[in-house]
């Protein structure tokens, strides 16, 4: 074991009287209340009011921690439906096993079937709550810090994880510190978050934009964590099955954004062929517009002074 290395938690459960807290639970609880914390202010500072967050919030993060567990379930089935596993497990998501890529696909989702139900704007609030998306997730996946599940190869790093013997990865156990993947997702989503937030602000993003970029990276910085995973993992066409799921979420995303690029080159290509009546340039009925024509010069004065014309209109 290395001289430096990250504690292994004591304990995943504390305890307030008779009342067990759960560390896996409180991140994620710590995760969702900074999110929806930094999504407000910065709905508000948009000039929006910061109450219309609290009540897309309300039907978004039930809808998102349902996807997150029927996302875990879906691709790690065997280990709640196993030979020797209890199905009861699959309730207790207080214990881990959290797909983040299906709690921001249902909660997404779900935020905007409200917004299109109650009439509120969409895109102001996709763009307050992007940047949010990856501080929550920065926050929540401290969870796998105290679940010892997040790791990878062991490793004699001095910031590489003790993991515990019963929570080491078959074949393993005879290592004590292995690469600590919930710190590396985290200091990712933190970047993605200042990332996502400077580019907002410089590029002025829409919030369908902001949205795919943020997915984007997320899969991208997603991908490279599971390949780094020693744990089992149901497989798809050779892969881990959460790469496979990646790869989907990162296509779909790049094929939005230059959709909307596309889009938006037809539109400037068809309003220079066809200019607005409004912005093409005016000659006055006057003695002198056969000159303009002709382009016979024309001083100023002449043309401001001139018979029929109106003042300060130029030929």
């Amino acid at each position: 074991m290395p001289a430096a290395y990250l504690p292994t938690p004591a304990s995943p459960v504390w305890h307030l009287g008779a009342i067990p807290v759960r560390a896996y639970a409180l991140c994620m609880v710590v995760g969702v209340v900074a999110g929806l914390w930094l999504t407000g202010r910065r709905y508000r500072r948009a000039g929006y009011r910061p109450r219309v967050i609290l009540d897309v919030a309300t039907i978004a993060v039930p809808v998102g921690v349902l996807g997150a567990r029927l996302y875990s379930l879906a691709t790690n089935s065997d280990r709640y439906f196993g030979a020797g596993r209890d199905w009861t497990d699959a309730l207790r998501v207080w214990d881990g096993g959290m797909g983040v890529a299906g709690a921001v696909a249902a909660g997404a989702l779900a935020a905007w079937v409200y917004c299109r139900r109650t009439g509120i704007e969409i895109g102001p609030v996709a763009l307050a709550a992007v940047p949010a998306l990856a501080v929550a997730q920065a926050i929540s996946v401290w969870g796998n810090w105290f679940s010892q599940e997040l790791y990878g190869r062991p490793s004699g790093l001095p910031w590489a994880v003790a993991i515990s013997p019963q929570h080491r990865v078959g074949g393993y156990q005879a290592f004590a510190t292995f690469q600590p993947l919930f710190l590396y997702e985290s200091l990712f989503d933190v970047l993605i978050a200042v990332g996502l937030g400077l580019a907002i602000r410089k590029y002025l993003l829409s919030g369908g934009q902001a949205f795919a970029l943020y997915a984007a990276l997320w899969a991208v910085g997603g991908a490279v964590i599971e390949s780094l995973r020693i744990d089992y993992s149901t497989r798809m066409f050779g892969l881990r099955i959460n790469i496979v799921a990646m790869a989907v979420v990162l296509i779909l995303a790049c094929s939005y954004l230059v959709a909307l690029r596309r889009q938006r080159l037809m539109r400037v290509a068809i309003q220079r062929a066809d200019p607005p009546a409004a912005q093409r340039a005016l000659r006055p009925r006057s003695s002198r517009a056969t000159s303009g024509n002709i382009d016979i010069a024309a001083s100023d004065d002449q043309r401001d002074n001139a018979p029929g014309s109106l003042p300060g209109m130029r030929l």
